[in-house]
């Protein structure tokens, strides 16, 4: 099923995707299938594509430029994609679904992949799954504020979000068995909720109410199910073994120094183990960094870009390096050779 609209500039698709199981997974893309890169961006747990939507309006006067198509997708649960039939799901499970968009969406030319927290773990997974991609389409990775394992040894995952914890599974399993319970239940806390999506999700607790509201809104809209089915698989996530894959392609590494949800030394650690893999820090930022700081993930994805130009010679249309007139807010990058 497509929809296609045209704006005086860009064009816009509207697609849903199956998957082998039967999960219809909901896709935006924008710009032309003329470009020569196409950018596809997965979403973390309990977003949805929304959760893009300030990097994609900065990258918008590329796309409108024809130097680029972007492609945003909802994970399955999650958004308007629908659940699928294999239970229990699993992060090999949405890397596949992402194979499934690129055969979609982006079946020919160069791709470069961008992951948020789990949608970086699914990159991992299609790397692991899917290697060839790597050498063959695959030009660049970005993987922002995620995890390559041990996701549950520290922060707040460890505490609230393991498997382990039997509070999770009581409250999957009353989600299952008595959803309208739940659900009221769920409304009955929803200023407790905001109030916690506030304090964790976010480095500086003055973040503006509205950006608050966007992850509120998401987090509220997903099943609870479909929240501690994820919980259960994140919970078991080890992918380091995946990550010398990704040295076929640029890679960008951007972690996050207030990061409550997947600790800064995360990214680190990924890092440090992809030859050449280049490390941007954004300092201050917390877990939600591409809603907080959207610039400096745009600077990062477009210098990630150039990286890949210089690689391949196929973006000759991006903006050209100008001076950032928004302030920096203590980026740091470094880049790391084998």
């Amino acid at each position: 099923m497509t929809t296609a609209g045209t704006t005086p500039t860009t064009r816009h698709e509207v697609h849903a995707v199956p998957t082998p199981d039967g999960a219809l997974l909901h896709a935006t893309v924008d710009g032309e299938a003329t470009a020569p890169v196409t950018v596809v961006l997965a979403h973390g747990w309990t977003l949805a594509q929304a959760a893009w939507d300030d990097v994609a309006a900065l990258l918008a006067p590329d796309v409108a430029a024809g130097a680029l198509r972007l492609v945003r997708y909802d994970q399955r649960g999650h958004g308007r994609s629908t659940w699928g039939g294999t239970d229990p799901v699993s992060i090999d499970l949405l890397g596949e679904d992402l194979a499934a968009v690129l055969a979609a969406l982006a079946p020919t030319g160069p791709v470069v992949l961008g992951g948020h927290s789990m949608g970086g773990m699914t990159i991992m997974a299609l790397a692991e799954r899917h290697p060839r991609l790597f050498t063959e389409r695959i030009v660049g990775v970005a993987l922002i504020a995620t995890s390559a394992g041990d996701v549950m040894a520290q922060g707040l995952q460890r505490a609230v979000l393991s498997h382990r914890n039997p509070t999770v599974n009581v409250l999957g399993r009353l989600a299952h068995w008595q959803p309208e319970f739940v659900d009221r239940t769920r409304r009955l806390g929803a200023n407790v909720m905001w109030a916690f999506v506030r304090q964790y999700s976010f480095g500086d607790r003055s973040v503006d109410p509205a950006i608050v509201d966007l992850v509120d809104r998401s987090i509220a809209a997903t099943k609870l199910d479909v929240l501690t089915s994820f919980a259960n698989t994140l919970s078991t996530h080890d992918r380091r073994a995946a990550l010398a894959g990704l040295s076929h392609c640029e890679v960008v590494v951007i972690g996050a120094t207030d990061d409550r949800m997947i600790p800064y030394e995360h990214s680190e650690v990924i890092a440090a183990e992809i030859p050449g893999a280049e490390l941007v820090t954004l300092e201050g930022a917390g877990h939600m960094a591409m809603l907080e700081q959207p610039g400096e993930l745009d600077a990062a994805l477009l210098e990630l870009l150039r990286r890949c130009t210089d690689r391949s010679q196929v973006l000759r249309r991006l903006r050209p390096r100008t001076p950032r007139t928004r302030e920096r807010r203590g980026l740091r990058r470094s880049r790391r050779r084998a």
